[in-house]
C-alpha cells in the first residue's frame, strides 16, 4: 500500500527531480520544509494559484492524463497572460485513494507539459479526501513588460487568440445539453480537458498589447474585467468572435452562448493600439497563434457611465444581449 511519502517520491519527487537542471536555476525543490526560488535577474516573480475539484471543473470519468495536463494548464495560461515566463509551480492534492494507475497517468499528463515550458515541480502537499487540485505557478517578467488588466487606453483594438467556445461546447455534449457527431464531439471534449497555454504568445506581446487577461470564465465576464480596472468601455462585433468549424456546424444560438459566455477556452483577450495592428500579427506570427481583431475599447462618456462591453453584429447593428460568465459560486 502506498504511504503519502512513497506516492510522492515515485510520482512526483522523482520526476521532479530528472527535470531539465535550467528549470530548476535559483531554485531549491522538494524535500525541505519550504522551496527557495529567485527571479531572473532584474525582472519580479508572477505567481497565480488554480483550484480544480471533481464535479465542479472535470467530470469524475475525465482522464487522469488529461487532468494532469489540464491543471498545469491553466496555471500556465495565467502566466501567458502577464507575459510572464514559467519557472517552477507547486501542487497540492487530496485523493479519495492512492490509485497506482491513475497516478501514473496524472503525472504523466502533469509533467509532459511542465517539461515542455521547462517549469519545475518545487514542493506541495497531498492527503486523503474528495478529488481537489490546486497548483500554484511561479513566473518572471520585467515589471514595465508585464501585460495587466489594468493597462487598456481608450482607442486600443480588442483581440482574441485562437478560437473560442469549443470547451463550452463539449461541456454540453457531455451534459447532453445538445449533441454533436463523434468527430466534433471529440474536438470539443479535447478543448475542454487539454487547453493549450499561449506562453509563447504572452511573450512575444510584451511591448506590444496594453492590457491582457486569458479566458477562463467566458469573454462577456472576463473582458468586463479588463473594462472594470481600465475604467473603460469596450464595442464587440459578435460575428468576428473566432470558432471553430466544429462549433459552426452547430446553431447560431449555441455557438452565441459557446463563444461569448463559455469558459474554460485559456485564450488571450487582449487589447494593443490600433498602430501597432502589423506588430501584433508578427507576434503571434513568431508565438504559431491565430489571432482575431473583435472590437474596440473606447472611453466612458460622462461620470454617470459604467465600464460595459456593447454587443454589435457584422453590420454594426446593436444586439440585446444578456451574457455573464462562469460563476465558480453559480454555475449553469
Amino acid at each position: 500500500m502506498l504511504s503519502e511519502f512513497s506516492l510522492i517520491d515515485r510520482f512526483f519527487a522523482r520526476r521532479a527531480a530528472a527535470q531539465p537542471s535550467d528549470a530548476q536555476s535559483g531554485a531549491l525543490g522538494i524535500g525541505d520544509d519550504c522551496a527557495l526560488l529567485a527571479p531572473r535577474p532584474g525582472e519580479m516573480l508572477a505567481i497565480s494559484t488554480d483550484m480544480l475539484v471533481e464535479g465542479r471543473h472535470f467530470f469524475a470519468d475525465v482522464d487522469p492524463q488529461a487532468l494532469g495536463h489540464k491543471a498545469l494548464a491553466v496555471n500556465l495560461s495565467d502566466l501567458a497572460a502577464m507575459g510572464a515566463r514559467p519557472q517552477a509551480f507547486t501542487l497540492a492534492f487530496s485523493l479519495p485513494k492512492a490509485d497506482e494507475a491513475w497516478l501514473a497517468a496524472f503525472s504523466s499528463g502533469l509533467f509532459a507539459l511542465a517539461e515542455r515550458y521547462d517549469c519545475a515541480l518545487i514542493g506541495g502537499d497531498t492527503t486523503g479526501g474528495p478529488l481537489n487540485l490546486c497548483i500554484t505557478v511561479f513566473g518572471s517578467v520585467p515589471p514595465q513588460a508585464a501585460l495587466r488588466r489594468d493597462a487598456a487606453q481608450a482607442g486600443d483594438d480588442i483581440w482574441i487568440s485562437g478560437a473560442l467556445g469549443d470547451a463550452r461546447a463539449g461541456l454540453g455534449v457531455q451534459r447532453g445539453e445538445w449533441q454533436a457527431d463523434a468527430s466534433d464531439a471529440a474536438t470539443f471534449r479535447r478543448a475542454l480537458e487539454r487547453p493549450e497555454p499561449r506562453v509563447a504568445l504572452g511573450l512575444a506581446l510584451r511591448g506590444v498589447a496594453h492590457a491582457a487577461l486569458d479566458l477562463s470564465d467566458g469573454l462577456a465576464g472576463d473582458l468586463l474585467h479588463i473594462l472594470e480596472r481600465s475604467n473603460l468601455r469596450a464595442t464587440v462585433d459578435v460575428d468576428a468572435v473566432p470558432r471553430s468549424a466544429a462549433l459552426q456546424r452547430l446553431s447560431p444560438e449555441i455557438q452565441q452562448r459557446c463563444t461569448l459566455a463559455g469558459g474554460d477556452d485559456y485564450e488571450l483577450c487582449f487589447t494593443a493600439p490600433v498602430a501597432a495592428r502589423t506588430a501584433v500579427q508578427n507576434a503571434a506570427r513568431e508565438a504559431g497563434v491565430p489571432v482575431t481583431r473583435i472590437g474596440t475599447i473606447s472611453a466612458l462618456q460622462t461620470a454617470a457611465d459604467r465600464p460595459a462591453i456593447g454587443w454589435r453584429d457584422a453590420a454594426g447593428t446593436p444586439l440585446t444581449l444578456t451574457l455573464q460568465g462562469f460563476d465558480h459560486f453559480h454555475a449553469d
